[in-house]
């Protein structure tokens, strides 16, 4: 076996034969923590002129001029074959510590154990602990969070159709996508243009549910570099009709209005009661938006929104997800990824809800939990990595 540098072609091409892999592994997120600072790099393992492992690689000083290198959603490797992991990871550790790297970071797309709907071990299932083995056996260490979820929730789309998936959902799910749909919601994608649409309503979910968004400049980054691809797509749920949401168009909605299907929107702030009478009939209220992946075997929701006035009477957030699921078995993808869920379900957990909603668009067949392995760091610099460790414990203390 060869330890080698590939271009980023070259592990792109490899990237999309391999079957278990994340869009973090790709050169487009490598282009976007370049704007950030950090160096991308392409690593591979070769034997007989045929590649058996690879991984995109950033690094970045980060302490005391000593770098991390971290391979987002990867590296891609058999991560059971002892032999091949050793030889792989014992030759970027010393690349790393020879470009002045302190500690590797790595977040693996691999499945640790295979769980059921309710995140219930599967009799009988896949066990990768030998994974997770080989790992410690080279001084791995697990973390405690990671950048990427560890858990996530997904609907399996192989040997199902429309009518199946629909039939097995729990009622409510049902009820709320036939009511959107009775409600005059409809689904459509968003233009590069348009993102500023899909901003407006993430931010303001992130300030009622307190987490971070995004920044503007992201989404459209991603829109730039996955879009020509075929790879992201932003969705909105709204209603082309204002005069069916009544007098409520008039209470600190946001319109968005268009002279015709080609022109550029126009995002004006919230509406005042004076207006009522002047809102066109082309206008549109957005209700709810969505960001899905759509790489490799599946289609990712990552990022969403809704508009909190509008929830419960016009459900768009069940629809938006209704639509995709459709769109994923029309392209034949294997797998609708409904993304993070803070850990196995708990009913007692605050963010149950978020499980529970993705959970009531599958049945027992179709629907499962995936745990990955986790996080990992291997130290590079023994020293550095100590030093490092001492000054973060008493920063935090």
């Amino acid at each position: 076996m060869n330890f080698i540098t590939l271009e980023s072609e070259q592990f792109r091409k490899f990237a999309d034969k391999y079957p278990d892999k994340s869009f973090y592994q790709t050169p487009e997120i490598a282009n976007l923590r370049a704007e950030n600072g950090w160096i991308p790099y392409y690593f591979g393992v070769e034997e007989n002129g045929q590649i058996k492992a690879a991984s995109m690689v950033v690094a970045k000083p980060a302490f005391l001029g000593k770098s991390i290198y971290y391979a987002p959603g990867g590296p891609l490797i058999d991560y059971e074959d002892e032999d091949l992991t050793t030889f792989f990871f014992k030759n970027l550790k010393n690349y790393a510590k020879s470009h002045n790297g302190f500690i590797l970071h790595i977040e693996p797309y691999y499945e640790k154990i295979a769980r059921d709907r309710d995140g219930e071990p599967v009799e009988g299932g896949f066990n990768h602990e030998k994974a997770l083995q080989n790992l410690h056996k080279l001084g791995f260490i697990t973390l405690s969070h990671s950048d990427e979820p560890k858990y996530s929730f997904a609907l399996e789309l192989k040997d199902q159709t429309e009518e199946k998936i629909f039939a097995n959902m729990k009622r409510n799910t049902r009820n709320h996508i036939r009511k959107a749909e009775k409600m005059g919601v409809k689904i459509r994608e968003l233009k590069r243009e348009e993102l500023s649409i899909f901003k407006q309503i993430t931010e303001s979910t992130s300030a009622r549910r307190n987490f971070t968004d995004k920044p503007l400049s992201y989404y459209e980054k991603m829109y730039d570099l996955f879009h020509p691809r075929g790879k992201v797509k932003f969705m909105l749920a709204e209603v082309t009709k204002p005069d069916e949401l009544g007098n409520s168009a008039t209470r600190g909605l946001s319109e968005v209005t268009t002279e015709n299907e080609g022109a550029s929107p126009v995002t004006t702030g919230a509406s005042d009661p004076s207006r009522e009478s002047t809102i066109s009939s082309s206008s549109t209220v957005p209700l709810s938006a969505a960001m899905f992946m759509t790489y490799g075997d599946e289609v990712i929701y990552l990022f969403s929104g809704s508009d909190e006035k509008y929830m419960k009477d016009y459900n768009a957030q069940y629809l938006i997800q209704w639509h995709m699921i459709k769109y994923a078995l029309e392209k034949g993808f294997k797998r609708y990824n409904f993304y993070g869920i803070q850990g196995l379900p708990d009913k007692s957990s605050k963010d149950y809800g978020i499980y529970d909603f993705k959970k009531g668009f599958t049945s027992t067949e179709t629907g499962r939990v995936i745990e990955l392995l986790g996080a990992h760091e291997l130290p590079v610099d023994q020293l550095f990595y100590r030093l490092h460790q001492l000054l973060s414990k008493i920063k935090h203390h």
